[in-house]
């Protein structure tokens, strides 16, 4: 089984920068998939992914008011987990050591 992550229609207006009315209308539309729990919408966020980037309007409004306009602001800075940029530096030969 996989672990589905489900949002409801508010945090998912939060998260991608639109009026709850649009995700609402998305849910009357069948646009997106959903279960209901304790008279609540709880969306699948893949769907919302998939409806997000086939939108235009969605996509642009992402990048700008949702969670899209944090990302430059994403920078690792614990270089223990960042991935180190030898590994992906294509002049140099790479030795197996003896």
């Amino acid at each position: 089984m996989t672990n589905v992550i489900r949002v409801s229609v508010s945090e998912a207006s939060r998260l991608f920068g639109v009026e709850p009315k649009t995700i609402r209308r998305a849910l009357k539309a069948q646009q997106l998939k959903y279960i209901v729990v304790c008279g609540r919408y709880k969306i699948n966020f893949s769907s919302l992914l998939e409806w997000s980037q086939g939108r235009t309007t969605v996509k642009n409004k992402l990048a700008e008011h949702g969670i899209g306009q944090y990302v430059d602001k994403w920078k690792i800075k614990n270089r223990l987990y960042s991935p180190n940029p030898e590994m992906f530096d294509d002049k140099k030969e790479k030795t197996l050591p003896k």
